[in-house]
């Protein structure tokens, strides 16, 4: 079962064949407790294998849409209608997997999906020689906390004396500080280091500086310093949404312990203190992902799904502006096809027109160009030169990368993504339907009680019964 069945779900219908922005409202709306409507915009995947192709549970829903009322329906037609068709195929088996729409929807299942259902089968409960089945048990949670977060078995004495210890989750809180602060966690490619990848997507044919490839022909840049930010952000219960906010960078110092400092300057990091935005603006980043392009399309959906969740490839995250795209940079974006996905990507895209990639001389590079797409791109479309630093994220209008960080930052879908990072690392994959109920709850004390500080929430992880029941 993959992240998006859980939360990340999509109720999107036909409007002339295309995907209708209003059906995830009108989703929620109808079923505002459905794990689909927690804490993310729904995604189109829901209803639609690809659009304009729809599902099983789309077709459906399609046939009980105003039948006979000719297509294509209004935004406001629909919207009115979506409720009406959603209870009429309750109680179907759009997928055949015998359980009802309806049920699957309240359980957070696809209900287009056949090997997507509720598991309904009882533990066998009971205990053997070591475990007590089913139920939180706290021999197996320190076990599992040195393994996850140590790299390493407790010896037979360290069990010994936590099967000795009057106050075991005491115990198991000192065993995860210990291991907080470990090589294994914390150093050079340690656990947070693995967590980091998918969000620095490193090259090893382009990087610079330490561990450089012998007879690299196009080395770029250093991005171990990304790799310093992001770990340094997650250490000791930082604000880990300065992952995405940071104005400084991070100094990684190998040694018996590898310890990481702020500072503000470090060789190749060319963007101005007052425009840095955490790992957004990076020169790593912005070389690999904006490199020669003018409107950076995929450093904006890259940073949309890495930090996020969010995949707009997937029709995931997609908060329409109605009078996007502009096609600037003359794409022809502005087809049906592309439209539905370029009313998000194009608004999210241009609060980093001014972030430079690999144009220019090589102190430019990773810097911010205020003149950046008339100085390098003025002969690309007649109206390039319009392009907008100001733009749209979560639906929420930005006026530079600097705000859309902020909004990033601060938002459900963040909260949701950092926590999914660890348990996905603990767990060994995102949560089931059973254990959506703990994970929600974990997400929304990340953002609330817990001050979005890493340690604090995996110290509440391994409380979860999700994580320490056999």
């Amino acid at each position: 079962m993959n992240r998006r069945l859980l939360l990340v779900f999509a109720l999107c219908a036909p409007a002339a064949g295309l995907a209708m922005p209003v059906a995830p409202r009108a989703f929620c709306a109808k079923y505002p407790t459905a794990p689909a409507c927690t804490g993310v915009q729904l995604a189109c995947s829901y209803c639609h294998s690809s659009p304009p192709g729809r599902n099983t549970f789309g077709a459906v829903i399609e046939a009980q849409l105003l039948p006979g009322t000719p297509r294509p329906l209004t935004e406001a037609v629909f919207e009115a209608a979506l409720p009406n068709a959603l209870a009429a195929v309750e109680s179907n088996d759009s997928d055949g997997d015998g359980v009802t729409n309806l049920v699957e929807i309240q359980r957070g299942t696809l209900p287009a999906e056949k090997k997507s259902y509720p598991n309904d089968i009882p533990c066998a409960g009971g205990t053997n020689p070591r475990y007590d089945v089913c139920k939180y048990d706290t021999r197996y949670v320190y076990k599992k906390v040195l393994l996850d977060f140590c790299g390493a078995q407790p010896t037979w004495e360290q069990l010994e004396t936590f099967l000795a210890a009057a106050d075991k989750p005491a115990a198991i809180d000192a065993a995860l500080d210990g291991c907080l602060q470990s090589e294994f966690w914390r150093g050079k490619n340690g656990q947070l280091w693995e967590i980091a990848h998918k969000k620095i997507r490193p090259v090893g044919s382009l990087k610079r500086g330490e561990d450089q490839v012998p007879g690299t022909i196009f080395p770029i840049f250093d991005y171990y310093a990304d790799y310093a930010m992001f770990t340094y952000t997650q250490l000791d219960n930082r604000d880990a949404r300065e992952v995405l906010t940071a104005k400084y960078l991070v100094q990684r110092t190998a040694g018996a312990r590898t310890t990481y400092a702020q500072v503000q300057n470090i060789f190749q990091e060319n963007c101005p203190t007052n425009r840095r935005a955490g790992l957004l603006t990076t020169n790593w980043n912005l070389g690999y992902n904006v490199m020669f392009t003018a409107l950076p399309r995929n450093a904006a959906s890259q940073a949309y799904r890495s930090f996020l969740g969010l995949d707009i490839a997937k029709q995931e995250g997609l908060y329409p502006i109605s009078s996007e795209p502009r096609d600037f940079d003359g794409k022809g974006v502005q087809q049906d096809l592309c439209k539905q996905c370029h009313q998000t990507l194009d608004p999210l895209s241009y609060p980093w027109k001014n972030y430079n990639g690999l144009t220019g001389d090589f102190q430019e590079w990773g810097s911010y160009l205020p003149n950046r797409i008339t100085r390098f791109f003025a002969g690309e479309a007649p109206n390039i030169g319009m392009i907008p630093e100001s733009g749209y994220i979560l639906g929420q209008p930005v006026s530079d990368l600097v705000q859309w960080a902020r909004v990033a930052a601060d938002s459900d879908p963040f909260a949701i993504n950092t926590v999914m990072d660890y348990w996905k690392l603990t767990m060994g994959g995102p949560p089931t339907p059973e254990q959506n109920a703990e994970f929600v709850k974990l997400w929304r004390d990340f953002k609330g009680p817990l001050n979005y500080g890493v340690d604090n929430m995996l110290h509440a992880l391994v409380k979860t019964e999700a994580y320490g029941a056999p």
